[in-house]
């Protein structure tokens, strides 16, 4: 009996295994280090093994996809001046074969496919937080939170993000119909809750921001190509204006102060201070990749101790590009946020070049997601993560050309062509 490989590596014929592989990932990332070594051997098992399949479609032309490796290849070069080169090389290997794996799955999966797995994903991981979590004090700001079975409330947040973002996308972009809308609708409602009980003020303001863009997007799918582009000039020169604004009158602060919190956002803000002085001792180069955090050394013990770390892990400087600079310099900073950027901006080339373009609609969404939280927490900086994940995966898909219809229903899915881009950064429809 012979089983065809379109039922593994061919977007859209691969629906069934593409979703339970991106639900399981979406788990392993959750709680691997609840479950250990065996569920990070379960997530390289469920998108290895698909090179062996059909390597071509697969692998594609990676000599055109290098700059998606570039912080990756940065990351193991780092090896060689880090402070702690065992870590550094075992974490570089880690986040390198990491970005392998998503770009696996960017190959061999639609939009349609990663959407339904994370609905499916983020609702298991949610369901198991609820059954075995816990509510944790926070010694900063002298309150109880809801942490799921994390060690974090931001974390918890971030997948309850991820459940109404993507729910909100099945339904009202995709236009997903009877089971799954159902089941986006549950997830839904079971983010909404972990979201409100983890009291975490980031994860709900980036929620609503992203989810009141794509809303404002869609109005704008009426008008031609041309026109979008220059009512999102418009609009976008218009609302960087009222932000600035907005820091100056104040707006800042009231909007924290509706979330109990102040201008230091619960200390960040001092730790910020505290990435920064640490960084300009190694401004280029940084202390190696995930060399500074590490038990035994000075500075990392004080933070520890005065933010009532007990663990001396899993913790911070709480901003991607203070983070990035203090392990890799700013020349590392430098390539991770120039891939960031240019996720972002080539999802929004294609957005308001084509007609229509729901996968760029839908990763417009993650793109914008993990900018404004780039600000505030590190989720595209480690391996093994549910952002670093979504974060290549949607980098990766502009190198692929997409070939939209030149009328498109609403509910029409884009065909796929396995080619790759003809120069470096984004690429337009065609």
């Amino acid at each position: 009996m012979r089983i065809a490989k379109s039922i593994f590596v061919r977007p859209g014929s691969n629906a069934t295994y593409g979703m339970v592989a991106t639900a399981l990932s979406f788990f392993v990332f959750a709680y691997s280090s609840r479950f250990g070594q065996p569920s990070i051997l379960l997530y390289y098992a469920l998108w290895f093994p698909l090179v062996m399949i059909d390597y071509r479609n697969v692998l594609g032309s990676y000599h055109r996809q290098l700059w998606l490796f570039a912080f990756g290849v940065f990351t193991c070069l780092s090896i060689f001046w880090s402070v702690v080169p065992s870590t550094t090389a075992r974490a570089a290997i880690q986040y390198t074969t990491h970005i392998f794996c998503a770009l696996v799955a960017m190959r061999t999966l639609d939009i349609r496919t990663l959407a339904r797995g994370a609905i499916a994903g983020t609702g298991i991981v949610l369901i198991y937080s609820i059954l075995f979590g816990y509510y944790a004090y926070d010694p900063i700001d002298g309150t109880y939170s809801f942490v799921g079975a994390f060690d974090s409330k931001n974390q918890l947040g971030f997948y309850a993000s991820l459940g109404i973002y993507f729910a909100f996308a099945a339904v009202f972009v995709l236009g997903e119909r009877r089971i799954w809308m159902l089941g986006a609708g549950v997830a839904g409602l079971l983010s909404a809750y972990c979201l409100l009980a983890s009291a975490s003020a980031t994860s709900v303001l980036t929620t609503g921001l992203v989810v009141v863009l794509c809303v404002s997007l869609r109005v704008i799918l009426f008008l031609s190509p041309k026109q979008r582009k220059t009512l999102f000039a418009t609009v976008a020169i218009s609302g960087a204006v009222l932000a600035v604004a907005g820091v100056y009158l104040g707006a800042v602060d009231l909007i924290l102060g509706a979330f109990g919190k102040d201008s230091t956002l619960t200390g960040r803000t001092y730790l910020w201070q505290q990435g920064i002085a640490t960084a300009q001792q190694n401004p280029f180069f940084g202390v190696g990749y995930q060399a500074y955090w590490v038990q035994g050394f000075s500075e990392p013990e004080r933070l520890w101790e005065e933010f009532y770390i007990a663990s001396r892990a899993g913790f911070h400087f709480h901003n991607t590009y203070i983070e990035t600079t203090v392990e890799t310099g700013l020349i590392g900073v430098f390539l991770l946020a120039s891939i960031l950027l240019t996720a972002f901006i080539g999802h929004i080339n294609r957005f308001l070049s084509d007609i229509r373009n729901d996968e760029s609609y839908v990763l417009l969404g993650v793109a914008t997601l993990l900018l404004i939280r780039s600000f505030v927490e590190i989720d595209i900086l480690n391996p093994y993560h549910v952002g670093s994940f979504l974060f290549y995966f949607t980098a990766g898909k502009l190198s692929m050309r997409t070939r939209a219809p030149i009328s498109a229903p609403p509910h029409a899915e884009q065909r796929m062509e396995f080619a790759p881009p003809s120069n470096w950064g984004p690429q337009t429809s065609r």
